[in-house]
């Protein structure tokens, strides 16, 4: 019965991440519209997303220790009801203050209660192929961009953008309510001999032993770098293709195609790190999305987008799930949602920064030059601090690789 459920948890995960991390990045698609239609600024409006994110990240580390205590069942449906009503009211917003604290408050209180808790509950289920698995869950956020933010686009485009807005929020309680009442905790008396046996081989170490480990500040540090790097490009993405001559459906087909790349990414890069090892994995991958996001100052043409936009999500994407898988190699499970959950706080501070930045820097020059180019280099600060890591899972010190 574990065997077999466990999937049932990354199926789950899957669909949360997709469903809450779509629903809040869609405000990429909202973008314009809304500043068209209510004479809201762009950087007023992604300052929403900017408190988004740090919003999650705070609530991501308080849902991750509650789901330590608790399990992860009440907090993910806790985050299902918060989503849908952060939406909603979002929609009903009349001022940009309004909308600035419903959407960024409450959608960011929600969208953290879904990824660390699940994140945590599935490298509770698996031993083997924890990589995949891991990817899997992450894998909803890769899927978010090709669904969330089309529907949206067909909403406004039939409707407007507050009818778009309130429908995804229902969406979201139609889907996550009943994924939420699925999840379970894993059982150690339903976990077959083998896995016991590697379980109890792994450290055990607590949060706060975590935290004042070198391993803890150089995982949190690099996933901070490279959230930072990609959050700018990937939220003004439509709005930097629609200035370089993309039609406004073609342009949201990019960002659709950037997260279709994120989940084949995820599955990729989830299958080497099972294979070659999560530390030179991770660091190819921020390479590589290095060089990607640079090369955006140097494409005006849809094909040149797609390609790129392809490459760029295969390797933002396929990054993100081993930070996790990292982190439970160093730390261990007893603390897993809490420790993971930290990082993601790091990690949406980082993102937190791009969206802001973007928008500063567009209202500022009319032009998105200096994001691509200023992520670029934070891109290869990541790089320069994941290369320092060295996972020790018997409590080792880091080492410089």
């Amino acid at each position: 019965m574990a065997s077999s459920y466990r999937w049932v948890i990354v199926a789950c995960g899957a669909l949360m991440t997709c469903v809450a991390i779509g629903a809040m990045f869609s405000l990429a698609v909202f973008l314009q519209p809304m500043s068209a239609a209510t004479g809201w600024s762009r950087t007023g409006i992604s300052s929403a997303m900017t408190l988004d994110f740090l919003v999650m990240g705070a609530a991501g580390f308080g849902w991750g220790a509650l789901s330590d205590r608790i399990g992860p069942r009440a907090v993910v449906l806790a985050g299902a009801v918060l989503l849908g009503l952060g939406l909603v009211l979002a929609s009903g917003a009349t001022s940009l203050f309004q909308f600035q604290l419903t959407y960024g408050l409450l959608v960011g209180l929600a969208a953290g209660a879904f990824f660390a808790p699940m994140i945590a509950a599935a490298t509770d289920w698996f031993t083997d192929n924890r990589s995949l698995a891991v990817s899997l869950v992450s894998a909803g956020m890769g899927v978010a961009p090709m669904t969330i933010s089309p529907l949206a686009r067909w909403l406004i485009s039939a409707y407007d953008w507050r009818t778009a807005m309130m429908a995804i929020g229902m969406l979201a309680w139609a889907l996550l309510i009943p994924a939420g009442l699925l999840v379970r905790r894993a059982h150690a008396a339903k976990a077959a001999p083998a896995a016991a046996q590697a379980a109890a081989a792994e450290p055990a170490m607590s949060a706060m032993e975590a935290f004042r480990s070198p391993q803890f500040i150089v995982l949190a540090l690099t996933f901070f770098l490279c959230c930072a790097a990609h959050s700018g490009p990937i939220f003004h993405m439509v709005s930097y293709a629609i200035g370089c001559g993309i039609a406004p459906l073609a342009a949201v087909s990019i960002y659709s195609l950037e997260g279709l790349s994120g989940l084949g990414g995820r599955l990729l890069l989830g299958l080497l790190a099972d294979r070659f090892g999560a530390k030179p994995v991770l660091i190819a991958g921020l390479m590589v999305q290095a060089v990607a996001i640079a090369c955006y100052l140097f494409v005006s043409w849809l094909g040149e987008f797609y390609v790129l936009s392809l490459v760029f999500g295969t390797a933002y994407g396929g990054t993100m799930p081993l930070y996790a898988v990292l982190a439970r190699e160093s730390f261990g499970q007893r603390a897993m949602g809490t420790v993971f959950g930290a990082m993601t706080m790091a990690s949406a501070i980082g993102m937190a920064f791009g969206p802001w930045a973007g928008g500063r820097i567009f209202d500022a020059f009319s032009s998105y030059m200096w994001l691509y180019l200023g992520a670029s280099m934070v891109a290869l600060g990541a790089v320069a601090v994941a290369c320092v890591f060295s996972a020790r899972p018997q409590g080792s010190r880091l080492q410089v690789a």
